[in-house]
């Protein structure tokens, strides 16, 4: 364990040395306090509360930007030390090879995590301030900013695995990309097209169900966006969690496991490769 933190806490210390830390964090609290000052604006005639206005609006800006973040943060976690010749010094100390793995992951998470409580906790602030008292909808942003930094663990293990496969920094990097597009934009999209290509023949409930498991972006969205009545309603998916059949603790499961299986097998393969 203290090999671990050791770890953790030079990533950290790089990640301040390389303004990571900073960078993220105010960049998330700049966009979450615009979002939070609109979503505090008159609401019509449907009186939603401007709260659940700025989960809807943070849910989204979380699903493009955090996990954008995440592969920025790890794509080159193992294959950029490896060129670099630090992997190789670090390995000479008395240190496992998962250690090493679950060090610099967890300094990452705490660097994406810092980020993204400070930054959206600004926007909780300004809210608070304009008299926001809605306690269901204060549970459901409190969802929301522990699975936005569930959703950043998971991309972060995402790029790890990357970084863990290929040999040089230039092809994990575009692969990280290549993989946010994916599971953010393309994704989505191909899942739309077949929906309407099928007319409900082939894809039951069901399949569907698996199909937006298939997708930590679109579990994300569904946990949030599902999370109270008011958020629901503005949201337009009033009841959607419910027929589909998946509630919070399943979409959670299936975060975690998201979040799991990448880092696992990235540990796997690390324990493999030669440096």
């Amino acid at each position: 364990m203290r090999q671990i933190l050791i770890i953790a806490g030079k990533e950290l210390r790089d990640g301040m040395r390389n303004r990571w830390v900073v960078a993220t964090t105010a960049l998330l609290a700049a966009l979450a306090l615009t979002l939070a000052f609109l979503g505090a604006a008159p609401t019509g005639a449907v009186r939603v509360s401007g709260l659940a206005v700025t989960i809807v609006s943070l849910s989204s800006l979380s699903i493009f930007l955090v996990p954008l973040i995440a592969l920025l943060l790890s794509y080159d976690a193992i294959v950029g030390e490896v060129d670099r010749g630090a992997m190789a010094l670090l390995l000479a100390y008395p240190v496992a090879r998962w250690q090493v793995m679950l060090g610099k992951f967890a300094g990452h998470l705490a660097i994406l995590g810092f980020a993204i409580l400070v930054g959206y906790g600004v926007a909780a602030l300004a809210l608070q301030w304009a008299g926001n008292d809605d306690q269901s909808a204060w549970t459901a942003f409190a969802i929301m900013v522990g699975s936005s930094v569930l959703l950043g663990g998971i991309f972060l293990a995402i790029g790890y695995l990357v970084s863990t496969l290929v040999r040089d920094r230039g092809t994990a990097g575009g692969v990280a990309i290549g993989v946010w597009l994916f599971f953010v934009l393309l994704y989505d999209m191909a899942l739309l097209g077949l929906l309407v290509a099928d007319q409900g023949r082939t894809v039951t409930a069901d399949v569907l169900n698996i199909m937006l498991l298939l997708n930590p972006a679109d579990a994300y969205r569904l946990l949030n966006l599902t999370s109270s009545s008011d958020v629901s309603t503005f949201a337009g998916v009033v009841g959607l969690g419910a027929r589909a059949g998946l509630g919070p603790g399943l979409l959670l499961g299936a975060l975690c496991a998201w979040m799991a299986a990448p880092l696992a097998a990235a540990t796997a393969l690390f324990a493999r490769r030669q440096v």
